[in-house]
């Protein structure tokens, strides 16, 4: 893998275990030469990890839409720093930079950005693998919530693996080496879906 995209909040959340989170993250990343693509702000969680980058000698791609670079605070000391038109504009960028997505504490934005990639990779639209870096267990709740859609017979089993969690990048970024995608094709398991259970209202 040559870059990892991150989602991550531009708020440092309530605890330092978040930001420490995000420097382990970056440092590893650089440990391992692999680059950084994420939102281009200098604040919060996102800014704490361009740091860690940065200070192993990493390489940083950041992203960010002109509408935010005010907002946001831009971090104009990044190795590759691009300003584009468009909250689409930056998510397709950095998805077409990237070869796998994490994602760790963030509020909506973050939630938002993941679960598109995500359901990309649940649509066939690419192949790279996606995980949640569950520190302080900030994604409990919502890892519950996914196993629930799959009760409910509303995500297949296969799509929902593909979502790794783990508390650890080193380990999260193990599980990425190895990971490859399921041959489930989406469109017939809808069909099938259907076709079992058509119109189990009028029964």
């Amino acid at each position: 893998m040559k870059r990892i995209c991150v989602f991550c909040g531009s708020s440092p959340g309530t605890g330092v275990e978040y930001l420490k989170a995000a420097q382990h993250l970056g440092y590893t990343l650089a440990r391992k030469n692999i680059g950084l693509v994420y939102g281009g702000a200098k604040v919060g969680m996102m800014g704490k990890i361009a740091e860690a980058v940065l200070e192993k000698g990493g390489q940083v791609v950041g992203v960010i839409p002109k509408g935010l670079v005010e907002k946001e605070v831009a971090f104009t000391q990044l190795t590759d720093l691009r300003v584009v038109d468009s909250m689409h504009e930056r998510k397709a960028l950095m998805a077409d930079l990237s070869d796998g997505f994490i994602a760790l504490p963030g509020g909506l934005g973050t939630i938002e950005e993941f679960f598109e990639v995500a359901t990309w990779a649940q649509l066939g639209i690419h192949p790279k693998p996606c995980g949640l870096l569950n520190v302080k267990n900030y994604y409990d709740r919502l890892i519950d919530f996914l196993d629930h859609t799959v009760t409910e017979q509303f995500v297949e089993s296969e799509h929902r693996s593909m979502i790794m969690v783990d508390d650890n990048p080193e380990r999260l970024l193990s599980k990425f080496e190895t990971y490859q995608p399921p041959k489930l094709d989406k469109t017939k398991w809808i069909l099938h879906l259907s076709n079992k259970s058509a119109d189990p209202i009028s029964r």
